[in-house]
C-alpha cells in the first residue's frame, strides 16, 4: 500500500477561486462607504455584514443591525444593495438575519 492520494481524492479537493475572493474582498470595500450614522462607523468594521453569497447573475448579502429597531435599517439595506450592486453588475439581494449584534464582534469594548 502507498500513502499517495488517489485520483478520485485528489479530484474531490477543493481548490481556491482566486477570482471569486477578490470580488468578495471588492465587495466588502465597497460595503465600507455604508455607515451607520448612530455609531459613525461601516457596517463592515461594525461586523454587520455575515456573508456575502456570489452568484452568476445574483448575489446576495447577509446582515444584520445594530438593534432590532435601527430607524435607519431602510436607508442602510438600501445603500448596502447599491454599493454591492455597483462592484457586481447585476443585481443583489440583502437578506437581514435574525441574529443579535454583538459590539465585541467589532472590536468594541464598552
Amino acid at each position: 500500500m502507498t500513502d499517495q492520494p488517489t485520483i478520485a481524492a485528489t479530484a474531490a479537493a477543493p481548490t481556491f477561486d482566486l477570482e471569486r475572493r477578490a470580488r468578495e474582498i471588492a465587495v466588502l470595500d465597497a460595503l465600507r462607504e455604508v455607515v451607520d450614522p448612530e455609531i459613525g462607523m461601516n457596517v463592515v468594521e461594525l461586523a454587520l455584514i455575515k456573508q456575502v453569497i456570489l452568484g452568476e447573475t445574483e448575489s446576495e448579502v447577509k446582515m444584520i443591525l445594530t438593534t432590532p429597531f435601527c430607524p435607519y435599517a431602510g436607508s442602510m439595506i438600501a445603500q448596502v444593495k447599491e454599493q454591492a450592486e455597483s462592484v457586481l453588475d447585476h443585481p443583489v439581494k440583502v437578506t437581514l438575519l435574525a441574529e443579535r449584534w454583538d459590539p465585541r464582534d467589532a472590536g468594541l469594548m464598552w
